[in-house]
């Protein structure tokens, strides 16, 4: 009986061991399909979120969201571009131009429009690589991003991507960012490689006009010209006087501040360019009979003999804050101009056409003007100017119009309208106006040049400001920020430590 009793224990023992063992095993492989369950749910939600994602900006600033300029750009047109980033990791807006180009690719995706690859290469560390690209698209410097679609190449240098302030800091000069303009400069390159065609801008001369050639602060319009090339644009001069009419290839033609009266022969051209659906950017400044008076008042504008001012400190300067309803102030949101003691404009025909009879209408708007507490001044020489009651007027004030004919609402045509934009102010784009003035300036003339050449989708991208934290600490706070960063928060710690050992201890 006890050997039975013996027997049927230790029967009873291996069953327990073998249930435990498969116990064990059951736990394990438990553990095993779970891990690989989570391994398999993780890569099914990784791969939903790389092919079903979404992006917030959460930088307050939003400092690399796209404008919807360039999304209009991406959404617009079709193909792909190739982008290779020749940029050294320790440039100072290599970050910046990484995460910019990471906005092209993401919005190209959603457009549905272009498509954008973007390539990084390190000059320093990847050399064979390097080479083989640089042998490719022809570079031979360092930081330089190129843009490339069906063999059109554009070349962005980094000195393209940021604005830069000096100041004299003792005897060293001192530059500080004042804003990235990684965006104009990536979208006008994207633009001239897509569409491959550039528009060409001629200035007029022979009397007396602003020279794109000249770099004096007040009469050059050297620092517009490089402008104006930078945004994929072909800038040439005319002389009327050569020729007996305004080339084929002139998509428009700006006359910039003529202190001469042009002649009737040149004004017919011009007259005869514009029948032709011909673009005008026409630059008037004070006290100027420039011999395009009857051709301004046949499009409904008629200069005065008056300047507009506003409330400024020296009463010379119109600051212009807020614009009329038109494509060339849409992008101006935010963005202020300054003119130049500006000659006022005014309108002697105006109005939407409503059908196809009234397709030879002009229709004028007004782009800038002085806010009712300004006035036009009709004495020059007063200084500074002050509102006469029996003389002056009171504003608005127009400084700027457009004028545009042959647009029917309502009905789709293939002729192109003919367009023109006056300014009262020649001045504003001068070198030292874009040099010491304010930063809109460039804008509203892009816009208007743009709008002219039908290129609405980059009108004026402004560059961003840096976003600079300030922290502004006496010495009494920065003594306590000092005690609590280098002393309190190790003390903290070893306190913490000191606690941890006592407990362990008892």
């Amino acid at each position: 009986m006890e050997a039975n009793r013996s027997i049927g224990q230790q029967r009873d023992g291996r069953r327990g061991i073998w249930r435990q063992r498969g116990l064990r095993f059951a736990a394990g492989a438990n553990v095993c399909v779970s891990v690989l369950l989570a391994g398999v749910l993780a890569f099914m939600v990784n791969y939903l979120a790389f092919r079903h994602y979404a992006r917030w900006d959460l930088n307050r600033n939003s400092y690399y969201r796209l404008s919807g300029k360039t999304l209009n750009l991406l959404r617009g047109n079709r193909g792909h571009v190739d982008v290779v980033v020749f940029f050294r990791k320790s440039h100072a807006l290599f970050e910046d131009v990484r995460n910019l180009l990471k906005e092209y690719v993401a919005a190209a995706e959603r457009s549905q429009g272009l498509t954008v690859e973007v390539v990084l290469v390190d000059p320093d560390r990847e050399l064979s690589r390097t080479r083989e690209m640089a042998q490719k698209y022809d570079v031979h410097q360092a930081n330089v991003v190129v843009f490339e679609c069906q063999g059109r190449r554009k070349y962005v240098e980094a000195d393209r991507l940021a604005n830069y302030e000096y100041s004299l800091s003792g005897s060293r000069a001192v530059k500080t960012l004042t804003g990235f303009a990684g965006e104009e400069a990536f979208s006008c390159a994207i633009q001239s490689v897509v569409q491959g065609v550039r528009p060409t801008v001629y200035f007029l001369t022979g009397h007396g006009e602003r020279s794109i050639a000249e770099y004096a602060r007040g009469a050059g319009y050297s620092s517009l010209a490089r402008i104006m090339r930078r945004d994929n644009m072909v800038v040439r001069t005319l002389l009327l006087g050569e020729t007996v009419r305004v080339p084929e290839d002139c998509s428009a033609l700006v006359v910039a501040g003529p202190d001469r009266r042009i002649a009737r022969g040149e004004a017919d051209a011009i007259a005869a360019y514009l029948a032709r659906n011909g673009r005008l950017l026409l630059l008037v400044d004070p006290a100027t009979t420039t011999g395009l008076e009857d051709l301004m008042e046949e499009w409904g504008v008629r200069p005065g003999a008056g300047v507009v001012v506003g409330l400024t400190l020296s009463g010379r300067e119109l600051i212009v804050p807020r614009y009329g309803d038109h494509p060339i102030t849409h992008s101006l949101e935010n963005v202020s101009t300054m003119f130049y003691m500006p000659r006022s404009l005014e309108v002697v025909g105006s109005g939407e056409p409503d059908d196809a009879a009234q397709a030879d209408r002009a229709c004028v708007t007004v782009l800038a003007a002085n806010t009712p507490e300004g006035w036009e001044e009709m004495d020059l020489r007063q200084t500074p100017p002050r509102f006469d009651e029996d003389v002056d007027r009171r504003g608005p004030v127009p400084v700027a119009v457009a004028v545009e004919k042959g647009v029917v609402s309502g009905i789709e045509v293939e002729i192109q309208p003919t367009r023109m934009v006056v300014v009262g102010d020649s001045y504003f784009v001068s070198n030292g106006a874009l040099e010491g003035g304010i930063g809109g300036n460039i804008d509203f003339f892009l816009s208007a040049l743009n709008w002219l050449l039908e290129r609405e989708a980059l009108m004026g991208i402004s560059p961003k400001p840096p976003g600079i934290l300030r922290l502004d600490m006496d010495r009494r706070r920065m003594r306590s920020a000092f005690g609590i960063i280098v002393a309190g928060v190790p003390a903290l710690a070893a306190l913490a430590g000191l606690g941890v050992w006592l407990r362990r201890r008892v």
